[in-house]
């Protein structure tokens, strides 16, 4: 059975992030995660692209590899946290994901990329009714950073570096 939070505990905690990444290579890149605050951690990720299309060696996986491991792996460390405060017992998670993205180019410049969708399967070994198992999908959505991110419209700020300042692109 699905608990109802109490209303009068209100946690809230920040997520703060940084990556510092550098090209080495044709297309290879090797990045410096930190999470910074409480419990902190680093990183190091190398990024790199096959030979299709940009010529690139495989060295590592590429940034949309991470990527959709980062949306498939986000989701299910939520479903297994959320299913302990929401009293469910669960066994196991598997998720496949499908992420479809198209590049389109006009003449002889370079192309535009956006994503065309996501469909994520999610097949949770419980004995939980169906009932909680959805809720506990959706709390799980809701948790999830990377889908709350992809979900919602964003502004990222680009700053790129011209002498000793820094302007806004």
């Amino acid at each position: 059975m699905i608990d109802a939070p109490d209303p009068a505990r209100k946690l809230s905690h920040e997520i703060i992030m940084e990556c510092e990444g550098r090209t080495v290579g044709k297309t290879r890149n090797e990045t410096k995660v930190t999470l910074l605050g409480p419990g902190g951690t680093t990183f190091e990720i190398a990024t790199d692209e096959g030979s299709y299309p940009h010529g690139g060696d495989a060295t590592a996986p590429s940034p949309l590899a991470l990527f959709s491991a980062s949306l498939v792996t986000c989701l299910m460390v939520q479903i297994k946290q959320f299913a302990k405060r929401l009293r469910i017992d669960v066994r196991d998670v598997h998720a496949k994901a499908r992420l479809h993205w198209i590049a389109e180019v006009e003449g002889r410049g370079p192309y535009v990329s956006q994503p065309v969708g996501f469909s994520i399967d999610i097949d949770i070994d419980s004995d939980a009714p169906t009932a909680n198992i959805r809720a506990l999908v959706e709390a799980a959505r809701k948790g999830c950073f990377v889908e709350q991110t992809l979900a919602r419209a964003n502004d990222i700020k680009h700053r790129l570096k011209v002498g000793d300042d820094w302007i806004d692109v």
